[in-house]
């Protein structure tokens, strides 16, 4: 049992390392509501550019070989397969979610996540359907990184971390929180298994989701510049979501914008 722990416990950190230079600078929804429809402009501080720069093409080369292929191959998949390992993922993901809403002081927020957890793993299945969408409690996201943001931290030089990826300082510090804190524990050996699996398909559901952003800003001359401009501004607006604690999905207020769009 110790070694299947063991294995257990690789297979989830190394899949969350694969993906999360993609899914934490890019994956969490475009800002909500009238007034975020605006982009944001964010100014990038990257001293340490030629070292970001060598250690960004070991990252790409990890995805072209690795994550980028499974992803693509995923989409292949019937889409009620695909809908329901996002959904199952996503629910997962909510404790966490639950956790930065609280430190953001937002009880919205934060009784919006509990109701959509506590909703999708009862009624839902475990969070396989997505049920609270459509009884009016919509998803949103929320990350150690926005927290800091939140709490007034400023975004710091840009640090390409190897297999985390690209993000300012403030973020990459929230990165290796995520990776650390651990809601439910790892006592119990079904909430690992549960947790490895939400893992290893959220990872795979979210890089297929980034495939055509990833794709487009590849045909571009500077693809390390492009994804650097893209995150930072991104992350910008993230951040300026957590501020005004909207929970309503962006593509019901942007015109051509859905929360899909990173």
């Amino acid at each position: 049992m110790p070694t299947l722990n063991r294995r257990a416990a690789l297979v989830r950190h190394t899949a969350l390392l694969l993906s999360a230079a993609y899914l934490a600078g890019c994956s969490s929804p475009a800002p909500s509501g009238a007034s975020l429809c605006t982009p944001v402009s964010e100014t990038v501080y990257d001293p340490a550019q030629s070292f970001n720069r060598s250690i960004f093409a070991f990252n790409r080369a990890v995805d072209d070989y690795a994550l980028a292929p499974v992803a693509r191959g995923y989409r292949h998949l019937p889409d009620l397969m695909q809908h329901g390992v996002h959904n199952f993922a996503s629910n997962f993901g909510e404790p966490k979610v639950f956790i930065n809403d609280l430190l953001q002081g937002n009880p919205q927020r934060s009784v919006n996540t509990l109701g959509r957890f506590a909703l999708n793993t009862t009624v839902g299945v475990l969070g396989l359907i997505n049920v609270s969408d459509p009884v009016g409690i919509p998803r949103h996201s929320a990350d150690f990184g926005q927290t800091f943001g939140v709490w007034g931290i400023g975004a710091g030089p840009i640090v390409e971390l190897p297999l985390l990826g690209n993000g300012n300082s403030r973020d990459s510090v929230g990165k290796v929180l995520n990776l650390v804190v651990d809601p439910f524990g790892s006592n119990s050996d079904t909430v690992r298994t549960l947790s490895t699996v939400a893992l290893v398909g959220g990872t795979i559901d979210g890089r297929a989701a980034l495939l055509p952003l990833t794709d487009s800003l590849q045909q571009l001359p500077d693809y390390y510049g492009a994804m650097r401009s893209v995150i930072a501004e991104h992350r910008a607006a993230f951040v300026r979501e957590g501020r005004l604690g909207a929970t309503e999905p962006v593509k019901d207020h942007c015109e051509g914008s859905t929360r899909d769009d990173f």
